[in-house]
């Protein structure tokens, strides 16, 4: 495969093997690309939870976003914090 490239990107390139953490421009290409996917598979697991919060909205299934509920998210997620928890995104209460 021949890929034509600009020689600022031709150069960024360079940069990168010159840093000594890739050996070659195709590990920093290789690199990109996986980074692209893996980005790519968030931003399908985001619509995806975005789809399903949308269809529980219009079953009625939401919960009334209110500054008291904002701050019970806010305590709860900094007492998870100081005790080392990790954050899930999914908790509603």
């Amino acid at each position: 495969m021949h890929i034509n490239l600009s020689a600022e990107m031709e150069q960024y390139l360079q940069s990168k093997v010159g840093t000594g953490f890739y050996s070659n421009p195709s590990e920093v290409v290789r690199d990109a690309i996986r980074r692209m996917r893996e980005e790519d598979e968030k931003l399908a697991a985001l619509r995806a939870a975005v789809q399903v919060g949308d269809e529980q909205i219009e079953r009625g299934e939401g919960i009334p976003y209110t500054p008291e509920r904002l701050e019970t998210i806010t305590a709860k997620a900094f007492a998870n914090s100081r005790q080392g928890k990790k954050v899930n995104p999914d908790v509603t209460s």
